[in-house]
């Protein structure tokens, strides 16, 4: 990964994750019973040989930022916060406090305002980030086929069911995976192939886009205004087929799905392929239900004294002897006591239910 600049878009608010993205950044949400939704990313670069990750956010920065310094700076991985030098958990509130930024109104602007600490001596490669979705990956082998193929941009993308298309970038591709169009969030889908937010771009073309698209109307944005340009310019752009699991959390729908397929049958990732940043002195562990079809992801920091099937429980859950939970996520510290009934719901953190009866509860 030597000469690439790696960087992590960390800003989204999970406007569309219901009560579950209240209160918390949405790359902070928690995910599978051990991690949060930004160790996917930070644990892949790591796995990748990345020694350093530019972190690019402003939402409640302070919360995220303090989670980075506590679990990934300095653990065989230096996260780099842009203008805010030398941060450190103690002065974090006050760096915050006193280095003024310009507001991002979007994934461009992010990227032209923070072109300091991105293009520099020695960055040939761009490696653009997003710390929503959960997936397990190694970015070397699709680095080596962009620079074979002296691309200006190399994107990801997977096949997904057509009706879902529309929640995503569509791509269309050649025979030989060239990019022949891009449409964010289509009305309607023409393709089954979707982008999976993992780009990266040649330096010196990216930094060019980025200044002379906003010298113009634009919407800030790397999907619907760098990405089609380049198009339009007749760049040279190609397409990296993801083969394995890959799922982008955009709502808490998709969160209880993404779940749900995780204790299945055949479980989308395998424990050890989870980042273990949540109570990482705690095992987790699959308890497997009758007939073996499906699994509880559980942990011995969990008391179940009732019944829990195809579920994932958090940290500090408690089941009450008469209480039910299935096809559900139970989050850090929630209690179901009582003869509370919960099924294909999503119990948040430190949550308390006493002859509760939820069903498909997900906002």
């Amino acid at each position: 990964m030597e000469h690439v600049r790696a960087v992590l878009l960390a800003g989204g608010r999970g406007l569309r994750m219901g009560r579950l993205g209240q209160g918390r950044l949405k790359p902070l949400v928690p995910f599978g019973g051990q991690c949060h939704l930004i160790d996917f990313s930070l644990l892949n670069c790591r796995a990748s040989g990345v020694d350093e990750v530019l972190l690019l956010s402003q939402h409640q920065e302070a919360q995220l930022i303090q989670y980075l310094l506590a679990r990934w700076h300095g653990q065989g991985l230096k996260i780099h916060f842009g203008p805010y030098q030398g941060i450190t958990p103690e002065t974090c509130e006050h760096v915050l406090a006193t280095v003024h930024r310009p507001t991002e109104a979007g994934t461009g602007d992010a990227l032209r305002l923070n072109a300091p600490f991105i293009f520099g001596r020695g960055v040939r490669e761009v490696l653009v980030l997003h710390a929503d979705h959960v997936y397990r990956f190694d970015y070397r082998p699709m680095l080596a086929l962009h620079r074979e193929r002296r691309a200006a941009l190399t994107l990801g993308y997977q096949r997904i069911a057509r009706e879902a298309v529309s929640l995503f970038g569509m791509v269309e591709l050649s025979a030989e995976d060239r990019l022949l169009r891009f449409v964010e969030k289509p009305a309607q889908p023409t393709a089954d192939t979707v982008f999976t937010a993992v780009a990266i771009f040649a330096a010196e073309p990216l930094q060019r886009y980025l200044e002379t698209l906003s010298q113009g109307p634009w919407q800030a944005d790397i999907s619907r205004d760098v990405i089609p340009a380049m198009i339009q310019a007749g760049e040279r752009i190609f397409g990296y087929r993801f083969e394995a699991y890959w799922e982008d959390i955009g709502t808490s729908a998709r969160y209880l799905e993404a779940h749900r397929r995780l204790v299945s049958d055949r479980p989308t990732l395998g424990l050890a392929q989870l980042p273990h940043t949540l109570q990482p002195a705690s095992a987790r562990h699959w308890v497997r239900q009758a007939g073996g079809l499906s699994h509880t992801l559980t942990g011995d920091d969990v008391r179940c004294e009732g019944r829990a099937e195809r579920s994932v429980l958090f940290p500090g859950v408690v089941i009450g002897p008469r209480a039910v939970v299935r096809d559900s996520v139970v989050l850090p510290g929630a209690h179901i006591l009582g003869d509370s009934r919960v099924e294909g719901s999503i119990v948040l953190d430190g949550e308390h239910l006493h002859h509760a009866h939820l069903r498909d509860r997900t906002e």
